[in-house]
């Protein structure tokens, strides 16, 4: 695959070899083609507004840490009735990156030593490699997990879809028969 096939639509990348001290601030205020494109990668039916407001920081010896937030205005359909949806998103943002190269990134894999995960705790820093890190595509990953992936419509519920037991569709027939089942 090309970078070019992976590249996020809000792509910013951060030169991280000379990072100011107080830290690099980021702002990705997408615009209407980034929407979209960002609404099509995440089969919403649009996304109305989209911003991060990053750090891009200095951290231990040679690593990187980037905090800040992601908001986003989206609109997605109902699971059941499929009427749009609308949902705010507001993500904090934090992550940490060390050189491939860094002896601390490499240290638990190649000792042999053990390493402890905590499921409530931060995540294990990611390596990059270069003088860059691609911040944008970071904080679209954080847009992306806080997508529900089950929207619905308020009021709305499987049930409701149904009626009251209704006549089986031609599908729930064949998967019956398929099945083996009566439909009793």
């Amino acid at each position: 695959m090309k970078d070019a096939e992976l590249r996020s639509p809000v792509s910013f990348v951060a030169n991280v070899a000379r990072l100011p001290q107080r830290g690099l601030p980021v702002l990705v205020e997408a615009d209407e083609r980034q929407r979209e494109a960002l609404a099509a990668e995440y089969d919403l039916l649009s996304v109305e507004s989209y911003r991060a407001e990053l750090l891009v920081a200095s951290w231990k010896r040679n690593g990187v840490k980037v905090t800040g937030r992601v908001e986003a205005d989206i609109t997605q359909a109902c699971i059941v009735t499929l009427d749009p949806v609308t949902a705010h998103i507001d993500e904090p943002v934090e992550a940490l990156f060390l050189p491939e190269q860094s002896k601390l990134g490499r240290e638990g894999f190649e000792v042999g030593g053990e390493i402890i995960l905590d499921a409530d705790g931060p995540d294990s820093p990611e390596t990059f490699s270069g003088d860059t890190i691609d911040v944008g595509a970071l904080a679209e990953q954080f847009f992306g997990l806080a997508i529900d992936p089950y929207p619905r419509k308020s009021g709305a519920s499987l049930d409701a879809a149904g009626g009251d037991q209704a006549e089986e569709s031609e599908f729930q027939k064949k998967l019956r028969s398929l099945l083996g089942k009566s439909s009793e």
